[in-house]
Parts: structure tokens; C-alpha cells; sequence
């Protein structure tokens, strides 16, 4: 086994065998099969690094230069290197790096500026939406009062007259903007525009595609928002966490909704690793790479339609898109074991006005972000879909065959940790 050179891998070895097993054995899946998760990513060698250091080690509560412990001194310099250059990408007048995901950013976002049984707006889950836009299941659906926006019947792009109307009538505190599952460019100025006629503040889950925005193929909505929360692993292709961006008069709330509102210790070593990927982000190499993550999605959704696959609202603008898989008389779950059978990771999605339960689906959510990062192009990303849609029409053991064998030699080929055997 080699080493993977992000770790000290022999003291893992030794001190457990059986952990050292299971994580070299996730690393082999990642190296093998085609990752198309939309939420998913591959860190760098150097993400992974700063992951495994002695500031794992360290208690940093409070912020920069007022910490409430001592010895912070170099944590400090980590953190103001990851704020400063959030600021830098994004232009924006506070960020905060410390939420431990994008449900803890948003909640932290909420509680900042809401008090239970306030309202707010976002977008359906079945829709698009994320279970924190106000999911019964979730504590925003729980803790408030929620009202949802959708997409149109007949194009399944959001209605832009119905959020409005909406709004009006409901009068949110907080109109939330963001998706986890829609393939379109949001009007961010007509968001906000919507939010001052009603009196709400504006809030932008940017988690799906903050990396597209770091690369300059996607608007801003730090230009438009009053809160941008996001995560820092899905296009943006750091470690697992998250970040709230804001304008200068909501920093005091945002900070103290984050601590002690809501969290303790920051973890210090993923703070060190979002340090690096921003630093990752400011590259030209990023650049070209987010350029390629949208070109790589529209020569998937063009492929697809060729193969008789419909794409949700006709086609991508971002990094993802939701297939409709019954035109090939499969379920979004059938559709999601047969591609694993395969070798390709995807997951079952409900498609708009969806008339199957969310664990069975009428869909697949598919991206491109990782595939990108193991440095696939259109050719390539129109060839994996053509490998879906065979699987998908064909569930013969001689089609699951040839497809296992071309994805063996893609994987080959392009794969996340190449010096990792």
C-alpha cells in the first residue's frame, strides 16, 4: 500500500489496521468508480494536508485577536489568511469561516436575524429546495413558520411573478434563495428586488455553486444578498465546512449567531484547510477548471437528450441536472443501483410535480464537478453519459460488462489520487 502523501500513513497502519483498511478501501472506491454526486468533490493533496495537522489540536473559541483561550497566536494568522481571501474572491465586507457545515451556517443565519415562528421563504424541497429552506423534517420547518416558492409546470424554471405574489402576500421576515437540485442561473437582482418591496432580508444558500461563482463563470450574489451562506467542498473543492458572507452591518449578528449562539470551538485544522482552497480558488488553474465543470454539464444534458433522457427544465447552466429517467421504464432508486452495479455513483432526485415518494423518484441528480477535477472533458462527460444511458436501457449482464470494462479504463485514466494504489 503506498503511501498517499497527505498523511503519516504507517503510524495509521499500525495503530489500527482495521480504520487504515476501510479509508484505503473508500479512497480505492473514489479512484475506481465515476463520481457523479452534484454535492461531491475531490480535495487536493494539499486540502488534505492542512486537514491532518496539529491545529485539530487547538481551542480556539471567539474570533481572531479575542480568543477565550491563550495560544492562539498562530491560529489567528490561519484564520484571518482564510477570511481575507473569502473577502478577496467574493468581494465581500465580513466573512465568517467558522461553521462546521452548510446546515450549521444557515441556521446560525437564521437565528441571527429571526425568532421562532417568524416566517420565511424558500424554495420547495420537492422542487429543488434543501431540507433548511423550511423541510417539515428539518429545524427550519419546525422552529418556523414557512412559506414556499416552486417552478412552473410548464417550463420547471422558477416562477419568478409567483415568488413575488407569494411574498406579498405572506409578508416573509427572510426570503431564502438557493437550490440543491436545480440546473438554472437565478435572477439574484430580481430576488432582491422582491425582498426590499416586502421588507425582508435576503439570504443566498450558495452551496451548490460558490465554486462556479470563485471562477467566474456564475453571478455573484454577494452583490444582491444581505447574507450569502455556503459550503466549502462541493464546486469550490475544499474541506468538508462552510462559511456565511455578509454586508458590514449584520457582522456583529452573524458572528455572535455563530458564537456562542450555536457552536463552540472552531475546528482550526479544516479552517487551515479552507485557507488553502481559497487560496486554490484564486488560481487561473480554478479558473479554467470551473469553465470546464459548466462545459463538461452542458455536453452531458445534450448527450442525454440525444439518448431520449429528458432534462428538468431542458437543459443545465450550472455544474448539475436532473435526468427523468421514465422514459426507460425505471424508478430514480432502480436508476441509482443499476449505475453502482456499473461503477458510476449518482443518486436518485424527485423531479418537479414528481409523482413517486422521494426514496423511490422519478430522477437522477447527476454532476460534474468531480469528474472535472480527475481531468475529464466534453468528451469524456458525453461518453459517461452515453454509459448511463445504456445501463439504464439495457439490464443485460453482456451491456453491464461492457460498460464495467470502459469505465475501468476512464477510471484508469482520470482518477482523484493516482499515486494512491
Amino acid at each position: 500500500m503506498s503511501n498517499p502523501g497527505w498523511a503519516d500513513w504507517q503510524a495509521v497502519e499500525k495503530i489500527d489496521p482495521e480504520a487504515a483498511e476501510a479509508i484505503m478501501a473508500e479512497v480505492h472506491r473514489e479512484n475506481t468508480k465515476i463520481e457523479l454526486i452534484a454535492s461531491e468533490n475531490f480535495s487536493s493533496t494539499a486540502v488534505l494536508a492542512a486537514l491532518g495537522t496539529p491545529l485539530t489540536n487547538k481551542y480556539a473559541e471567539g474570533y481572531p485577536g479575542r480568543r477565550y483561550y491563550g495560544g492562539c497566536e498562530y491560529v489567528d494568522i490561519v484564520e484571518n489568511l482564510a477570511i481575507e481571501r473569502a473577502k478577496q474572491i467574493f468581494g465581500a465586507d465580513h466573512v465568517n469561516v467558522q461553521p462546521h457545515a452548510g446546515a450549521q451556517a444557515n441556521v446560525a443565519a437564521y437565528f441571527a436575524f429571526l425568532e421562532p415562528g417568524d416566517t420565511i421563504m424558500g424554495m420547495e424541497l420537492a422542487h429543488g429546495g434543501h431540507l433548511t429552506h423550511g423541510s417539515p423534517v428539518s429545524f427550519s420547518g419546525r422552529l418556523f413558520k414557512v412559506v414556499s416558492y416552486g417552478v412552473s409546470k410548464d417550463d420547471e424554471t422558477i416562477d419568478y411573478d409567483q415568488v413575488a405574489d407569494v411574498a406579498r402576500r405572506e409578508r416573509p421576515k427572510m426570503l431564502v434563495a438557493g437550490y440543491s437540485a436545480y440546473s438554472r442561473i437565478w435572477d439574484f437582482a430580481r430576488f432582491k428586488a422582491i425582498a426590499e418591496e416586502v421588507g425582508a432580508l435576503l439570504l443566498v444558500d450558495a452551496a451548490h455553486f460558490i465554486g462556479l461563482v470563485a471562477g467566474g463563470v456564475h453571478p455573484n450574489p454577494v452583490e444582491f444578498a444581505d447574507i450569502v451562506t455556503c459550503t466549502t467542498h462541493k464546486t469550490l473543492r475544499g474541506p468538508r465546512g462552510a462559511m456565511i458572507m455578509c454586508r458590514e452591518e449584520h457582522a456583529k449578528a452573524i458572528d455572535k449567531a455563530v458564537f456562542p449562539g450555536w457552536q463552540g470551538g472552531p475546528m482550526m485544522h479544516s479552517i487551515a484547510a479552507k485557507a488553502v482552497a481559497f487560496k486554490e480558488a484564486q488560481s487561473e488553474d480554478f479558473r479554467s477548471y470551473s469553465k470546464q465543470v459548466v462545459a463538461n454539464a452542458a455536453a452531458m444534458a445534450q448527450t442525454f437528450s440525444r439518448e431520449g433522457l429528458r432534462i428538468v427544465s431542458g437543459k443545465t447552466e450550472n455544474h448539475l441536472m436532473l435526468v427523468d429517467v421514465r422514459s426507460v421504464n425505471v424508478t430514480g432508486k432502480e436508476a441509482e443501483a443499476r449505475l453502482d452495479e456499473v461503477g458510476i455513483t449518482a443518486n436518485k432526485n424527485a423531479i418537479p410535480y414528481d409523482p413517486e415518494k422521494p426514496f423511490i423518484a422519478s430522477g437522477i441528480r447527476v454532476g460534474t464537478p468531480a469528474i472535472t477535477t480527475c481531468g475529464m472533458k466534453e468528451t469524456e462527460a458525453s461518453e459517461v453519459a452515453r454509459l448511463i444511458a445504456t445501463t439504464l436501457k439495457d439490464d443485460s449482464e453482456s451491456a453491464k460488462n461492457e460498460v464495467r470494462a470502459r469505465v475501468r479504463e476512464l477510471t484508469e485514466r482520470f482518477r482523484p489520487y493516482p499515486d494512491v494504489e
